[in-house]
């Protein structure tokens, strides 16, 4: 690994170039950019497609990245080590026989490159391109970024000059149109749900992609290598490239305003609010929010969408595609409720013993449920397999499921979630009222929820924003 000891600035933490570009509204882009190269590759396309919930739950997955980013590139040697591990315990679980391993060296070093190269490609398209000493700067971050990742750098070329060769390597003889790249720039951005903030304003928020989202797709492909364009077959539209530096240009303005102005914390953080959420901060935007959606009602001829249904009760094929089929092919396997136990870990930022049990949970689960629900025993659940032996859900497995969350949850071990592990869990306030215990959540209290809810029997509170949500 790169020793950052004797570096004259820190590689990592404050100072360094991440720290820099990450409160940039143009690395928002770049990033899009860097998800469509990622995904080009055949292996990491074929894990997004078996595994991922971006599709489904896109504004829970971009919180979760950026959140492990920030751990990454922090100044805490510590907190880096704790996240590399756990990455690695997650990547160690994508494995397809034939198809992908994510703790390939080589498809965890396209994708660290795809973020160097993206972020290269962000100051270039909007006119402020890095000198070689700057780019060399933020090469050796990604290289020691990689390093923290795997242990060793050697996957990624040492140098930039040999590193464009490597890219123009893969980009020319492995680089593929798969599925997933068609499920991001064709189907993610026009279709996207709104994240939890603007769950009332359904209106403004489908005006604002029907606009945002035929954007963002022709930027990025009018972005992305010529070879690779050529190759997939992606076409650009009519102005593709003056949109482009058009939208770079005008993001990279933001340098202009005041420091403080724009904060990526604050922003992902705010998104990520429940509309209940009793942050002040939220009234004031809720409200404009409200008053824009208004304006648009008047003044632009869309469909008006139904305002999001808060009703207690559920029927089941909303709970199958709200809750259960959390990768979104229409079918429950073993990967949507890894899923569940993967966003339930990063939540709870468990160790290693606790994650094994929550995961060995869920496996039990999903073999019990194969067996009640699996009548066709083609290895998936679908809807109508489901529908039929709703009761079935809640057995045993599932019990003791909510046991191991509810270990997992209870940090000090007092056999009560108190209002610090609550917000851990759900970020979100304690507005229990259980007088009896405390003002905590007990045991049985937490058990008799999540069984409610996994039941599919009613929508609850803290649960639905927990794995229903995108």
């Amino acid at each position: 690994m790169t020793d950052t000891s004797t570096a004259e600035t820190p590689l990592f933490g404050p100072g360094s170039k991440f720290d820099t570009f990450v409160n940039d509204p143009r690395w928002a882009l770049a990033l899009v950019r860097a998800l469509v190269l990622e995904a080009a590759h055949p292996q990491v396309g074929a894990a997004l497609l078996d595994n991922s919930t971006f599709v489904t739950h896109p504004w829970r997955r971009l919180w979760n990245t950026y959140r492990s980013l920030r751990r990454m590139f922090g100044e805490d040697d510590g907190v880096r080590a704790r996240e590399a591990d756990r990455l690695n315990r997650l990547h160690a679980r994508l494995r397809s026989a034939g198809a992908y391993d994510a703790t390939d060296p080589a498809v965890r070093a396209w994708v660290v490159a795809t973020l160097f190269e993206s972020t290269v490609t962000m100051c270039r398209l909007s006119g402020q391109p890095l000198d070689p000493a700057e780019m060399e700067r933020v090469y050796a971050e990604y290289r020691a970024f990689l390093g923290a990742l795997d242990g060793e750098e050697s996957a990624l070329p040492g140098t930039v000059r040999e590193f464009w060769p490597y890219y123009d390597r893969v980009v020319a003889q492995e680089l593929e149109n798969t599925e997933a790249v068609r499920i991001i720039l064709y189907r993610l951005f026009e279709h996207v749900p709104a994240p939890p903030l603007l769950h009332g304003v359904p209106t403004l928020w489908a005006a604002g992609r029907a606009v945002a989202g035929p954007v963002i797709g022709a930027v990025t492909v009018a972005s992305l290598p010529e070879a690779f364009r050529q190759r997939a077959g992606l076409a650009e539209v009519p102005g593709a490239r003056t949109l482009l530096r058009s939208a770079y240009f005008t993001a990279g303005l933001a340098r202009f305003l005041p420091e403080g102005w724009i904060e990526a914390d604050k922003v992902v953080d705010l998104l990520s609010k429940s509309p209940d959420s009793d942050d002040p901060r939220l009234r004031a935007v809720r409200d404009t929010a409200r008053k824009a959606g208004a304006f648009v009602r008047l003044v632009v001829p869309l469909p008006r969408e139904p305002e999001p249904d808060f009703a207690p009760s559920r029927d089941a094929e909303d709970f199958f595609d709200a809750v259960l089929d959390q990768t979104g092919d229409g079918f429950v396997m073993w990967p949507d409720l890894a899923a569940m136990a993967r966003e339930l870990s990063t939540r709870l930022d468990l160790d290693e013993p606790l994650e094994t049990r929550l995961y060995t949970a869920y496996a039990d689960w999903w073999r019990e449920l194969q067996s009640a629900l699996d009548t066709d025993g083609d290895g998936r659940i679908s809807r109508a397999e489901y529908a039929a032996g709703v009761p079935s859900l809640a057995g045993p497995a599932l019990i003791r499921l909510a046991g191991v969350l509810f270990d997992a949850t209870d940090t000090n071990g007092d056999q009560r979630i108190d209002a610090e592990e609550y917000r851990r869990l759900f970020r979100r306030a304690f507005h229990r009222e259980l007088p009896v215990s405390g003002g905590a959540y007990a045991r049985g209290d937490f058990v008799r929820d999540f069984l409610s809810f996994m039941a599919g029997r009613r929508r609850t509170t803290p649960f639905d924003p927990l794995l229903a949500e995108a």
